[in-house]
């Protein structure tokens, strides 16, 4: 087997890795700080499509975590690059909240109801009947069906919420037709993520907490994987998998000297 190069750039998930239920994990501080310090290309990533990059940047470093604005890489703008390579300045019927709609705004896109060009559905945080209803209404009348992601369930405090997967498998259980799922494990949420960033997957590293949807998009995209256990996949969970990660370790704390810095 090929012996590996040396990572230079590094891509990792959020939640379950740098934070859990709006606190930080410990080492998170220091392996950002240590990005940063670095000079190495990096991205934050999150397959939560609620908030913009602005937003989560105030959130994190609210939590000590000091992560710009262009470091972070979410669904939304992972969905909205999509569409704008696919069919730029085109029309969407939109379910779904701030992160979404400024992403599809900020590439030119017309947020409308009437003979839309796609029905783009992404999380909220209160999926309407109406809106659903008319986006199987619009999808049967030939608007093509795109997700931000397939996460079939979210957190929060008082247990798992429906999230995005579950409501469109309502639609396509209501049309017939699947959706385009653009988020992890979808490698392209990776591969244009590392071109807004001038990285190579050969070259970088992915980290997660969960094998289907962060491992997998990582090993999918050609990159080093690495699997924390301070999220939902455990160890004892990871035999359940026809693959495996690159490295496993116990949390973010273990990949901070993996990070090389510039010789002085």
């Amino acid at each position: 087997m090929a012996e590996r190069k040396p990572i230079e750039s590094w891509l990792t998930d959020m939640d379950g890795v740098l934070i859990h239920e709006g606190t930080p994990i410990p080492g998170a501080d220091a392996f950002i700080k240590r990005l940063r310090d670095s000079g190495l290309p990096f991205l934050v990533l999150t397959n939560n499509s609620i908030y913009t990059a602005r937003d989560l940047h105030a959130r994190l470093k609210r939590m000590g975590l000091d992560v710009p604005v262009e470091n972070i890489w979410t669904s939304a703008l992972a969905t909205a690059q999509f569409l704008d390579d696919q069919r730029p300045r085109g029309t969407a019927y939109v379910i779904g909240e701030a992160g979404l709609t400024t992403a599809l705004h900020d590439i030119g896109y017309v947020l409308t109801d009437h003979e839309p060009d796609y029905v783009v559905l992404g999380e909220t945080r209160t999926y309407s009947f109406e809106a659903l209803t008319k986006a199987i209404r619009l999808i049967n009348g030939g608007a093509r069906f795109i997700c931000t992601n397939p996460d079939e369930t979210g957190p929060s405090a008082e247990g798992p919420l429906p999230a995005t997967g579950s409501v469109a498998a309502l639609i396509t259980k209501a049309t017939g037709k699947a959706p385009y799922f653009a988020g992890k494990p979808n490698p392209l949420m990776m591969r244009t993520g590392l071109n807004a960033i001038g990285a190579h997957s050969e070259t970088s590293a992915m980290i997660g907490d969960r094998m289907d949807t962060d491992v997998l998009a990582g090993l999918e995209a050609g990159m080093q994987t690495f699997l924390v256990l301070t999220g939902l996949t455990t160890e004892a969970d990871m035999d359940r998998y026809p693959f495996r990660p690159s490295t496993v370790v116990d949390s973010i704390a273990d990949l901070v000297d993996l990070v090389d810095l510039p010789t002085p």
